[in-house]
């Protein structure tokens, strides 16, 4: 197991067993019978492959899988697709996870063999999924708020040009424009409270105060 530069970056080296098709998106049954498939010396060879040793790459974004030498990208597979990750019950050496084909209504179970490290594997994989829902949320509520903050602008644009066309039609029943007018609510409050009307003309910007 390695750091990365990236603190959101870990690595751990472990050997890759393969992949296998599978009916459902998890299960320890699902996880057995890949495993015992992949063991199976009759297996079809385009479903079997030859132990690899590979870095497995956990973000909070995705799983990569790279061959260790090359660095190769074998596989990838963005966090919201695992659906399963768990320890062999009866081999601990083996893990494996489940995950969906990002462009085919099927899953596959990827499976690895790590002599130190498959306990604390999953356990990394379960928090690395739990961190990446909770930001999903986070976004989610900043989501929320902020497309209530755009309706409130849009309904208050909608009053101020009320607004501006009732007091444009006043100025001209009047003979003339007033000026610059405050918040009709606003006008509301201050005239039920104190029995006062306030005024602004363009020349003097100095509130005047008629008492009622």
């Amino acid at each position: 197991m390695s750091d990365i530069d990236d603190d959101s970056e870990i690595y751990f080296s472990v050997k890759f067993l393969g992949r296998m098709q599978v009916v459902r998106p998890g299960g320890m049954q699902i996880l057995t019978d890949a495993v015992q498939a992949l063991q199976d010396p009759n297996i079809e060879k385009d479903e079997k492959i030859k132990k690899t040793n590979v870095h497995l790459f956990l973000t909070r974004s995705a799983i990569d899988i790279l061959e260790h030498k090359t660095k190769f990208m074998l596989y990838s597979c963005a966090l919201p697709s695992v659906s399963f990750c768990a320890v062999h019950p009866t081999q601990p050496k083996i893990l494996g996870f489940v995950a969906r084909h990002p462009a085919a209504n099927m899953y596959h179970c990827y499976i690895f063999q790590s002599k130190t490290f498959s306990h604390l594997l999953v356990s990394i994989i379960g928090d690395t999924f739990r961190a990446h829902k909770q930001d999903e949320s986070l976004q989610g509520d900043r989501d929320l708020v902020v497309e209530a903050l755009r309706h409130k602008n849009k309904v208050l644009e909608r009053e101020n040009a009320e607004l501006k066309r009732r007091l444009q039609a006043s100025g001209e029943n009047a003979g003339g424009d007033q000026g610059i007018y405050e918040n009709e609510s606003d006008l509301d409050q201050i005239s039920s409270r104190s029995g006062q009307v306030r005024f602004f003309s363009e020349d003097d910007k100095t509130p005047l105060h008629r008492n009622f």
